[in-house]
């Protein structure tokens, strides 16, 4: 039986509540599939600064880097807000995807046929069913560009530098022409070309790669007006390709559309087999420890893990079938409403149903 190497970094606040949950249906999935699961736990974020002094111990990059994937919980919270800046937990986040060469990051935005109602949008323009993905990238951009605060008579000034490369641009893209080949062959790639340089860079290299894929259908749009259509008519897209920072907030607009950001899984990267599998959420210190969490982004995180970085596409699909069978049955609180016809569950709970599901 082939036993795969996970490392699991649970995280802060809610993290470790929907980590166990995803865990626990992982484990009856392998159990039903056929394959054994080894799991290697480090610490990441706000945990690891209490326990090390860093977010990110180079025991945990180590772990990492030795496990066939990695699934983590969520990072962060207030009490972590008077580390400076190079030392919060973002930054262990930041550091780790680094460290591991993740450059591709894939968000999904999905309805569920149970969650329909929860969209903000309305029936007729969400259509018969959402299924959004957008690639961004990870590790370029405004983010990791040259940065600082000056301060000249009197007056101070900060500056953060976009910047890509043609070589990031490829890289990027290539992983999304490959996603829509395998999805309806249309990408859309996302810019501000009419006023950036590093945009206009960016444009250039889409359409050159594009004659490696005559099948896929290309268009482009601006951010501003892209933001614009995600609300207007979200059934236009299937695989968005852009920026890391216009993909941060893309991505989000993105899953609101499908009811919850409590719904929403993402996969990061890089050009290995190593990926790190994570809800696109927070980690939510206000509700940690009260069984409230919704477990469901998390769990359908470890279903992109099965897919991209274990190959197991069928152990996949039945963790992404049990969650949609389960929503007709149970909801948490943040996708619970009244008369919606299911029952109100905790977050062990809803892990429980899943799991018996697959």
């Amino acid at each position: 039986m082939k036993t795969y190497q996970i490392t699991v970094l649970k995280g802060d606040g809610i993290g470790p509540e929907i980590v166990d949950q995803a865990v626990k249906v992982l484990d009856k999935t392998a159990e039903k599939h056929g394959f054994a699961v080894s799991y290697n736990y480090a610490l990441l974020g706000g945990a690891a600064i209490d326990a090390a002094g860093v977010p990110l111990p180079e025991e945990t990059v180590a772990a990492c880097k030795a496990a066939d994937s990695v699934l983590l919980g969520a990072v962060g919270g207030p009490k972590w807000d008077s580390q400076p800046g190079h030392n919060r937990p973002e930054k262990g986040l930041l550091g780790i995807r680094k460290a591991l060469g993740l450059y591709a990051n894939l968000r999904p935005a999905v309805i569920f046929a149970p969650l329909r109602d929860a969209s903000p949008l309305k029936p007729e323009i969400i259509g018969e069913s959402l299924d959004i993905m957008v690639v961004r990238e990870l590790t370029g951009g405004i983010y990791f560009g040259d940065r600082g605060t000056q301060e000249q008579n009197g007056v101070k000034s900060a500056y953060d530098t976009e910047r890509y490369s043609e070589p990031e641009v490829e890289r990027i893209a290539r992983v999304a022409f490959d996603m829509a080949m395998k999805r309806n062959k249309r990408l859309c790639s996302v810019d501000k070309a009419n006023v950036l340089d590093s945009s206009r860079l960016w444009r250039a290299v889409i359409d050159r790669m594009a004659k490696e894929y005559p099948e896929v259908a290309v268009s482009h749009l601006y951010v501003d007006n892209t933001a614009m259509q995600l609300v207007r008519d979200p059934g236009q897209f299937d695989v968005i390709v852009t920026s890391n920072m216009f993909g941060d907030i893309l991505s989000d607009e993105a899953s609101m559309i499908s009811g919850s950001i409590g719904m929403l899984a993402s996969a990061s990267l890089g050009d290995g087999g190593l990926g790190l599998y994570e809800p696109i959420h927070g980690s939510a210190p206000d509700i940690a420890g009260q069984d409230i969490a919704n477990p469901l982004a998390t769990i359908l995180s470890v279903s992109m893990l099965l897919r991209y970085s274990l190959n197991e596409p069928a152990a996949a699909d039945a963790i992404e079938k049990a969650v949609s069978q389960v929503l007709t049955l149970a909801r948490t609180k943040d996708i619970y409403t009244e008369g919606c016809g299911a029952k109100l569950v905790g977050c062990k709970e809803m892990g429980d149903l899943v799991a018996a599901q697959i």
